[in-house]
């Protein structure tokens, strides 16, 4: 099982909305690593900090528990046209990404960063190919 198999079964990809958390998880992946001159995980860690969420992120990163969030705050940081665009694309409401959202990308972000920090450019790379490895 790969490394985003992982993520879409603990966050319950399995329950029939599956297809549509996979699609979420594709595009939260190429955000994570800068696809589309998203900044990525560096970028996504500074939109956190902006939002005053840096300790949610921070929790992400690091090799402790990771801290919940809301759908709201989902939303807060990363907006309204990205919440639809991201819903659009999956097929689902902005209400349905922005909740799914909120269970996917902290564990995106955990398993981008095993060893509690954010990997160089290359090293993220090879961790996130690795997702869609078979073990």
């Amino acid at each position: 099982m790969g490394l985003l198999d992982e993520v879409l079964k603990a966050v319950g990809g399995g329950d029939g909305a599956g297809d549509a958390h996979k699609s979420l998880a594709m595009e939260l992946l190429g955000m994570v690593s800068g696809r589309g001159g998203s900044g990525g995980l560096t970028g996504l860690v500074n939109m956190f900090n902006q939002k005053g969420l840096g300790d949610v992120v921070s929790s992400w990163v690091s090799t402790g528990r990771n801290l919940p969030i809301s759908p709201e705050q989902i939303q807060n940081v990363l907006g309204s046209s990205q919440i639809q665009a991201l819903a659009a694309k999956a097929g689902i409401s902005p209400e349905m990404a922005s909740s799914a959202i909120s269970r996917i990308l902290p564990q995106l972000v955990d398993k981008a960063t095993p060893n509690g920090q954010i990997p160089a450019a290359g090293d993220l790379m090879s961790v996130i190919s690795g997702m869609f490895e078979k073990s």
